[in-house]
């Protein structure tokens, strides 16, 4: 338990802790760079099929950055680009998971936290989860790659309104911005992301890896090109397809292979 990052497998399911909890789960230079080599190495793991992620304990996913780590880490400009590359290449890490990944979110989720589960592609909190990023008032600014999730998740106002007013807002609030996909009570948080995380294995893996990928496509201003309107069929030439329609008409669960 004395790993910062911790990394759990459950059958075709692995959980990412970030397990801090003594402070709040709050991230260090060590937690980003050890957060984006354990999603790449899950990421390249066809045997998976769901990525779990969530802090220690439950009263926080992450506060953010580490204050206390400032003044050796991020005391001025050259250290502070070189701490951000590190941040920006487990965003990548995050943002490019072929797996989909579901954020269990307990308590607070604030600053770095909220730009860690705004990369999820479910995020679940409790009902009295907590969310923010008050940066503001520490003359810090939230770089673009930082950004560019949020403003993906929200848009721009609603990011600016995060941002410029910096206060800390609720569950409720959250799920009305378009923070968190689902809200419930606190003790069912777990339960719940451990079935929408059950829900994705359960389903065909091939299918789940592009369905991130055309979301991820179709956020690009670019016009789709003819070859990439052509790989939407095939899906038709796969076993899975195959074993997923077979059992549809025999009335049984497909039991798929990733193939």
């Amino acid at each position: 338990m004395d790993e910062l990052i911790l990394v759990q497998r459950d059958g075709a399911i692995a959980t990412v802790v970030l397990n801090r909890p003594q402070k709040l789960n709050a991230l260090t230079k060590s937690m980003w760079r050890a957060l984006g080599e354990a999603v790449n190495r899950l990421s390249a793991d066809d045997t998976l099929r769901c990525v779990l992620l969530r802090g220690a304990g439950e009263k926080a996913f992450s506060p953010g950055n580490d204050i206390g780590e400032f003044a050796t880490e991020r005391s001025n400009k050259a250290q502070a680009v070189g701490y951000g590359a590190i941040m920006h290449a487990t965003a990548r890490a995050l943002e490019q998971c072929r797996h989909p990944v579901v954020a269990q979110i307990h308590g607070i989720c604030v600053g770095g936290g909220l730009e860690i589960a705004a990369l999820a592609d479910i995020r679940i909190c409790g009902e009295s989860s907590r969310f923010g990023a008050p940066i503001k008032n520490l003359g810090l600014v939230m770089a673009y790659a930082e950004m560019a999730p949020l403003v993906r998740l929200v848009g721009s106002a609603v990011a600016l309104e995060i941002l410029l007013e910096g206060r800390i807002f609720d569950a409720a609030e959250a799920k009305a911005k378009g923070i968190v996909t689902r809200v419930v009570a606190d003790g069912e948080v777990e339960a719940e992301a451990r079935a929408a995380a059950q829900r994705i294995a359960d389903g065909a893996p091939l299918v789940a890896r592009w369905h991130k990928k055309f979301a991820r496509r179709l956020a690009e201003a670019r016009p789709l090109t003819d070859a990439e309107r052509d790989e939407c069929f095939d899906c038709f030439d796969t076993e899975d397809f195959r074993i997923g329609y077979a059992a549809f008409l025999a009335k049984r669960k497909p039991e798929f292979v990733g193939r």
